[in-house]
């Protein structure tokens, strides 16, 4: 049963395989072990990005795929909530109206952006798609009767999942039972039921002809592979993922604008989570994400108590400055890429293959 779920893909390392069921036990018992609004604000965005990070590296790690285009589909799945449930009410059936509407638009882009540009060279694809993401980015900033511009649409969702959906007058363990919570825990399922199912495809005979593609494009296409056929598929699959991803987002923020979803900002954070965690694994898009989503969001917090304890050194004090976080994350980026070149998966790999 467990060779099945994932895909005969085990972690091969002890260690990696103790962090990712720390992960998942973490991320499934969030709610009780760190309560209060950004604790759970942050798992939230944890499995959001598991998902987008894992779409991406489809493309880039098994692929070999440069694409600068993936926070568009993101965008697009975000916008599919918001514009549904902005006209058709906060009902199920907007919802999945949102969703439908969402997949199809990016596959049809995805199609389109595969089938025109997937000839061309990398560096000229990778072009292609930023020149696509920023056209996309304008459109949704200047479509204010649809998109709400600049501003952005704020929508309400079905009352299961609205924090006024309190069924119970007691709280569980500590934690009051809400629609916030129920949320989580549908973010939670779909997270999950996403990662095993990307798993299941890298590790098709569908995936291992992704493998070949990446390693020796020329070799693959002698052999009698399609390469654009398997590269085209490949790129409209990410893309369906990140769509989805983009869902998750919407529903949990219940509001989107061209900054949530579309900005390069979220492009770069993908790209950063991809090298940390290990180009190539699945498994290395829930490791990336958990560590750069924590330090992004409590390396202030960190900062601001070294900052305190520091006073009585004014050098050392302004060093630790809460308002030089960023300083901290790009060295902190650039200690894990220069001891974990491989990212984390790998290097454990490795470490547990001697």
């Amino acid at each position: 049963m467990l060779n099945r779920l994932i895909s005969g893909d085990y972690p091969r390392s002890k260690v990696l395989a103790v962090i990712l069921l720390a992960i998942l036990v973490g991320l499934a018992v969030a709610p009780f072990l760190f309560p209060g609004v950004k604790p759970l604000s942050v798992a939230a965005k944890v499995l959001v990005f598991v998902v987008l990070v894992a779409s991406f590296d489809l493309l880039l790690g098994y692929t070999g795929i440069v694409s600068f285009a993936h926070t568009m589909f993101f965008g697009i799945g975000a916008y599919g909530i918001a514009i549904a449930t902005t006209r058709l009410g906060a009902t199920w059936g907007a919802l999945a109206v949102g969703v439908g509407g969402a997949l199809l638009l990016s596959l049809l882009l995805s199609l389109a952006v595969g089938l025109f540009s997937l000839r061309v060279r990398a560096i000229f694809f990778a072009m292609i798609t930023l020149a696509v993401a920023a056209a996309f980015q304008t459109l949704a900033s200047q479509l204010s009767d649809f998109t709400g511009g600049e501003d952005g649409l704020t929508f309400k969702v079905p009352e299961l999942l609205s924090p006024s959906f309190e069924p119970f007058e007691e709280p569980f363990l500590g934690v009051t039972i809400d629609g916030r919570l129920v949320c989580y825990y549908l973010l939670f399922v779909s997270a999950v039921v996403l990662v095993l199912s990307l798993l299941r495809i890298v590790n098709s005979p569908f995936g291992r002809v992704l493998q070949a593609i990446r390693e020796n494009e020329f070799r693959a296409e002698a052999i009698g592979y399609r390469v654009v056929v398997y590269r085209t598929t490949s790129s409209v699959l990410s893309a369906l993922y990140a769509t989805l991803a983009g869902c998750m987002l919407a529903l949990w923020l219940r509001y989107n604008g061209p900054d949530t979803s579309l900005s390069f900002e979220i492009m770069m954070d993908v790209l950063l989570i991809v090298v940390i965690g290990g180009m190539g694994t699945i498994y290395g898009s829930a490791i990336g994400a958990v560590l750069f989503l924590v330090a992004q969001s409590y390396l202030q917090d960190l900062l601001r108590l070294g900052h305190e304890a520091a006073s009585s050194l004014p050098w050392l004090a302004a060093l630790l400055s809460p308002d030089r976080w960023l300083l901290w994350l790009g060295v902190l980026f650039v200690l894990s890429v220069y001891y974990f070149p491989t990212g984390v998966v790998g290097r454990l790999r490795a470490a547990a293959a001697h």
